[in-house]
């Protein structure tokens, strides 16, 4: 995420063991008819050029995996999630040994800001920070367990779905699913109007990033799954709340080459902006989202994350083959 927070190279693959479909998950799942729809944006350069795909019949989860389901995932199976995995020195030279222990990133609004180019004036990396401990070691999920696990790995997320008997979805599914199975040239998935009789739709971020969240929605961090207005088809926090992992690398050239039929994503990663970093999709935005700064939870738009940096603002959903 940031030259001062580590990147966890897996060397700890808590995984192997799994048993693909051993878990029983009782979230809600909502059929998703395939069909035809415009994939992209013409507002963000990486989601250009907006091209038809052709998605099959799959299922998706009604709302984002919780730390109650998270937690009976852990309990069956032992998993140790990617921040919580000790950290190697030597594969961090030049990295203050005390930073070497196990933790992840939380945004943390800092009192003034020096313009927004630089995002660790609010990124910390605490030590203890994870699934259990959301906000720092001294917190817990204990009363939260309807809301979104954070913390979270892309091996994390498809850890879990293996033991679901899931998978993670492609981001073609995620955004035919996030647009109801329409081709509406909207501004956000919703609609054009980022409010509806003054109410927000989405957990997301008002005020001034990233001093001042005013909490306008009602919430400052995240928000309980399903505490905003469902889509038309019945699928919650398909915008804000958290970034979710979808199942294909990231390159920002991909949709000029990508395929028409139930594309997959490129075979490789590559983001200019790190080239070193192996990264795959987020979609959807989180609480932090805003217009000032992050305005990727917007319709067609498109989120990346390297695959070993967990924050407290990412999390997933699990999607299922009919």
């Amino acid at each position: 995420m940031a030259t001062n927070i580590p990147s966890r190279f897996s060397n700890l693959d808590t995984a192997h063991h799994i048993v693909e479909g051993a878990g029983i998950d009782q979230v809600k799942m909502v059929k998703v008819t395939g069909g035809y729809f415009m994939m992209g944006s013409d507002q963000f350069v990486d989601a250009k050029p907006v091209h038809e795909v052709k998605i099959n019949d799959f299922l998706i989860d009604e709302h984002e995996v919780t730390n109650g389901q998270f937690e009976a995932f852990v309990k069956a199976t032992g998993y140790v999630t990617v921040a919580e995995r000790p950290l190697d020195p030597k594969e961090f030279p030049g990295v203050d040994p005390a930073m070497l222990k196990p933790g992840s990133a939380i945004f943390s609004p800092p009192k003034e800001v020096q313009g927004l180019t630089n995002h660790l004036q609010w990124w910390s990396y605490v030590v203890g920070a994870n699934w259990k401990h959301p906000e720092g070691p001294n917190t817990s999920i204990e009363g939260k367990e309807d809301f979104p696990v954070v913390h979270i790995a892309y091996q994390d997320a498809e850890a879990y779905a293996k033991w679901a008997g899931k998978r993670l979805p492609t981001e073609a599914e995620w955004e035919y699913a996030a647009r109801a199975r329409t081709s509406n040239p909207m501004t956000y998935y919703w609609g054009n109007e980022l409010l509806d009789n003054d109410r927000y739709l989405a957990n997301i971020f008002q005020g001034q990033f990233p001093v001042l969240n005013t909490k306008l929605d009602g919430y400052i961090g995240t928000s309980p799954v399903k505490a905003f207005p469902a889509n038309s088809i019945g699928l919650y926090d398909m915008e804000g709340n958290v970034w979710e992992w979808c199942a294909d690398f990231y390159r920002p050239d991909y949709y000029a080459k990508s395929t028409a039929d139930n594309p997959k994503g490129p075979t490789d990663a590559y983001d200019p902006d790190e080239p070193g970093a192996v990264k795959r999709v987020q979609r959807g935005g989180s609480f932090l989202c805003n217009d000032q700064y992050c305005e990727r939870y917007k319709a067609g738009s498109r989120g990346k994350g390297e695959i070993n940096s967990p924050t407290n603002n990412v999390g997933f959903r699990c999607v299922k083959d009919i």
